[in-house]
C-alpha cells in the first residue's frame, strides 16, 4: 500500500482510502512524558531537581515543569536544563495566568517550550486584576513565542464552551488531569474537547499529572510522543504535529480507518470505544483484547472520530482526533 505524500492534522492518507494516525506511522520511537507539573518554585512541595529525579526513576523520558507564572512566585520559567542527560530530557514551560473566564476566575493555560525570557504579564496572584492581558491574548503570545499551548483542566476550572472556544491559539485540551481527578474528582476535559472538535477546531488531546506532590497527584496520566530522538526540539515538534497519544497505562499500538471499520491494536484491554460528533459512538467489549474492529456506519455524518481504550483496571488511553 502506497502512502501519499501529504500529511495533515496528524493523519497519513493512503491510495486505498485508509487513514492512519501519524503517531503510529511516523519514524522514530515513543517517549513517555508529563507536560504539566509543579515544583517549589511555585506551589509544589519538591525542588525541581527532585521532581525530575522522581519522574526519571519512574521510567519517564521527559517532563515539562510548568510552575505558575505569576508575580507571587516571581514569574518562574523553571530552569531544568541541569537535570537533562542522555536518557532523560526536559522542556521549559509554565502555567500561564491572565484575565478572567466567564465565571470570574483566573485563566490557567499550559505552555510547553517557552523561551526562558518570555515576557511577564501583569499577573500578581491567583485573582484577576484590571489591565491584564486576556487569556486568549497570553495564549496567542505564548504560541507566537514557539510554545505548545494547551487548555488546562476545563472541568476543574468551571470553564464554559465559550471560554474554551476563545483560546484560538490552543494546540490541545487536557482530556485528563490526574491532580484534578485525585483532588476533587474534576479531571475530565472530554466534553469540552468534543464540542470544540464538532465546531471544526483541529485540536489534540493530552493527559497530564498537574503534580504538586502534596497528594497522590503524580504518575497518573501522560503522553506517549513519537519522535526521532529524545531532545526538547524533536519532542516539541512532534507535539505540535500531533504525533502522540495519551494514556493512564494502556498502550495504543495502531489505529487504521477505512470506509467500513476502525481497527485498533493495543495492549490487553476490555473495551475499545470510537467516539464522534454529537452522540455518535460505538463500543467493542471483550477480554484481553489486543485488536478490535469497530464498524464506522454510525459515523457517516461525523467529520472526526477518536478512540478510547479501557483496561480491566479502568485505566484509559486516548488517541488524537482523526479527521475524515
Amino acid at each position: 500500500m502506497t502512502v501519499l505524500s501529504n500529511q495533515q492534522d496528524g493523519i497519513h492518507h493512503t491510495e486505498a482510502a485508509f487513514m492512519f494516525l501519524s503517531a503510529f506511522t511516523a519514524p522514530g520511537q515513543f517517549y513517555r512524558g508529563n507536560l504539566h507539573t509543579h515544583s517549589d518554585r511555585s506551589d509544589g512541595c519538591l525542588t525541581p531537581e527532585e521532581v525530575c529525579r522522581r519522574y526519571k526513576a519512574e521510567g519517564y523520558d521527559f517532563i515539562a515543569l510548568t510552575d505558575h507564572f505569576i508575580g507571587a512566585f516571581d514569574y518562574p520559567i523553571t530552569d531544568t536544563t541541569p537535570f537533562r542527560d542522555n536518557r532523560f530530557t526536559t522542556l521549559l514551560g509554565a502555567e500561564l495566568h491572565s484575565g478572567a473566564m466567564e465565571n470570574g476566575e483566573l485563566w490557567h493555560i499550559v505552555a510547553v517550550g517557552l523561551p526562558a525570557d518570555f515576557a511577564r504579564p501583569n499577573a500578581p496572584g491567583f485573582r484577576p486584576v484590571a489591565d491584564q492581558e486576556t487569556g486568549p491574548e497570553i495564549a496567542a503570545r505564548a504560541r507566537a513565542a514557539g510554545a505548545f499551548v494547551a487548555v488546562a483542566h476545563p472541568q476543574w476550572s468551571g470553564m464554559t464552551v465559550a471560554d474554551a472556544r476563545s483560546i484560538e491559539a490552543a494546540h490541545a485540551v487536557e482530556i485528563y488531569n490526574h491532580g484534578c481527578a485525585m483532588g476533587c474528582d474534576r479531571g475530565d476535559g472530554a466534553s469540552v474537547a468534543d464540542l470544540l472538535l464538532s465546531e471544526g477546531r483541529k485540536l489534540t488531546l493530552i493527559a497530564t499529572d498537574d503534580a504538586h506532590f502534596t497528594e497522590p497527584d503524580h504518575f497518573g496520566g501522560w503522553v506517549m510522543v513519537k519522535a526521532e530522538g529524545n531532545t526538547p526540539e524533536l519532542i516539541l515538534e512532534a507535539l505540535k504535529r500531533g504525533d502522540f497519544y495519551s494514556t493512564q497505562g494502556p498502550e495504543i499500538r495502531g489505529v487504521e480507518v477505512t470506509e467500513t471499520e476502525v481497527t485498533v491494536r493495543s495492549s490487553a484491554v476490555v473495551s475499545v470505544i470510537v467516539q464522534g460528533h454529537g452522540s455518535a459512538a460505538r463500543a467493542f467489549h471483550g477480554h484481553s483484547l489486543t485488536e478490535a474492529q469497530v464498524p464506522t456506519a454510525r459515523f457517516k455524518d461525523s467529520p472526526w472520530i477518536r478512540v478510547t481504550v479501557i483496561d480491566k483496571a479502568g485505566n484509559r488511553a486516548w488517541t488524537n482526533p482523526i479527521w475524515r
